[in-house]
């Protein structure tokens, strides 16, 4: 089972990568320049797109997907080609926010399916401390008909992949490892060696390796409350939070974290696994639930906001007309996973106004399909009574003498600024008013 590591490198083993979304295709493209690599997908018009050279997440660009090595496939049995595989499907919530481990159950009933003796799997998909051995090894075992740690060895290394980072990419990011033993964690750490430049740290056990993904991410979902919170409180005081975080951040040790919609598949998903896990052993989460709460009230908050800045104009809130620039999670980038705009939108409609949706990086059919929600092309948007900068796209940030001509000139126009991209006194002296989180 052991000495992978060598037939890899020497071209005598291929790695498999199950799930080839925004974390499995950057892992294959790296791994596919030192070793051979399987990449398998479900989804038939994914593997299609990759296999005509198009990335369809934006995360490595076409020409890479195009260059790269990776052998496309989105039949399972091909994995029976593979020893060495490498679990990176989503894993969301449920409408209750309790866990949704199917994909990752549906991924391991697949590999068990065509597993091989002398196999290691290792699993990156973000989960509760204790998942990966006891929900996806007995999936394994089952449909494999072979037994863990004897005929194949399991480890856990969370995936750490930052969507739209061009900086923190893959083989800069110190990776995590662990295995159900030292040695099946060390044989992983070498694989994964080929690829991180950055090196790696060896985890305890794979309990310790799944709660420090969830943590890390909790940590930030917890600073991002604290400071959405004081948003809201300064928001009452008038006072800008933005002046108040700048003057703050003067100090060495200021945490530079700021406001904002706080969505996506990790750090508004995450802690509802750590905070699901707690309960069952009777402990009920205060910090990191109360965190998550105010985070997922953003939208509406900022929904709330905007009404209150139109009625300021005189505005008739049922003839007005809202436009929405951006609708992905986060900046520059096409994953519209868990985006916390459709709570801006869907708060905004409560009050029968007329709210449109243009964002460059969004897929249209996908918005529509997982939303319902028509996105509107930016040349289309027009005779607008208030602007919502969202996201904080790229093509965003730019002078604001580009988005007067959306505007009616009826009378004061107003313009809710999400991410600070713009200069308040700029934008009030052109009689607009002015509202930023």
């Amino acid at each position: 089972m052991f000495g992978l590591y060598e037939k890899l490198i020497n071209h005598q083993e291929n790695i498999s990568l199950i799930g080839l979304g925004y974390v499995g295709m950057p892992i294959a493209v790296a791994f596919s320049k030192k070793v051979k690599v399987i990449g398998f997908d479900t989804n038939k018009q994914k593997i299609d797109l990759y296999k005509k050279g198009v990335d369809p997440t934006l995360e490595i660009g076409d020409e890479a997907i195009a260059s790269s090595n990776v052998y496309f496939t989105s039949e399972p049995s091909r994995l029976k080609q593979a020893k060495f595989h490498i679990v990176a499907v989503p894993t969301p919530i449920n409408q209750d926010k309790t866990p949704d481990l199917s994909p990752i159950e549906g991924a391991s009933k697949i590999l068990g399916e065509n597993l091989t003796k002398g196999s290691i799997v290792v699993y990156e998909s973000t989960v509760y401390p204790g998942a990966t051995e006891e929900v996806c090894i007995p999936i394994l075992e089952k449909y494999s008909g072979l037994k863990c740690g004897v005929d194949f060895k399991v480890g856990y290394s969370p995936e750490r992949i930052n969507p739209g980072d061009k900086i923190h990419t893959l083989e800069k990011i110190v990776k995590i490892v662990s295995g159900i033993d030292n040695e099946t964690r060390n044989e992983i750490a070498k694989v994964y060696e080929i690829v991180i430049s950055s090196g790696v740290h060896l985890a305890s056990s794979i309990k310790v390796a799944e709660a420090a993904k969830v943590v890390e991410n909790s940590q930030r979902d917890i600073n991002i409350a604290f400071m959405n919170e004081l948003a809201m409180v300064f928001d009452k005081m008038n006072i800008s939070s933005i002046d108040v975080i700048e003057a703050m951040n003067t100090k060495w040790n200021a945490l530079k974290f700021y406001p904002g919609l706080v969505g996506g598949h990790c750090i508004g998903v995450d802690p509802y696994y750590f905070i699901s896990e707690a309960e069952k052993l009777g402990y009920h989460s205060q910090i990191v639930s109360v965190g998550r709460k105010i985070n997922d009230s953003m939208g509406e908050f900022i929904a709330s906001a905007t009404i209150k800045e139109l009625v300021k104009t005189g505005k008739q809130v049922k003839e007005a007309k809202i436009g929405i620039l951006g609708f992905t999670f986060k900046e520059n980038c096409p994953d519209i996973r868990n985006t916390k705009v459709i709570d801006i939108f869907k708060e905004l409609k409560e009050y029968d106004v007329n709210v449109l949706i243009s964002d460059p990086y969004a897929d249209k059919e996908e918005v529509k399909k997982e939303y319902g929600v028509e996105l509107t092309n930016y040349e289309d948007l027009s005779d607008l009574d208030c602007l919502i900068v969202a996201v904080g796209h790229e093509e965003y940030r730019k002078d604001f003498k580009k988005y007067e001509k959306l505007f009616t000139n009826k009378q004061q126009n107003v313009l809710i600024d999400v991410k600070s991209l713009f200069n308040k006194e700029e934008v009030t002296n052109k009689n607009f008013r002015y509202w930023s989180l």
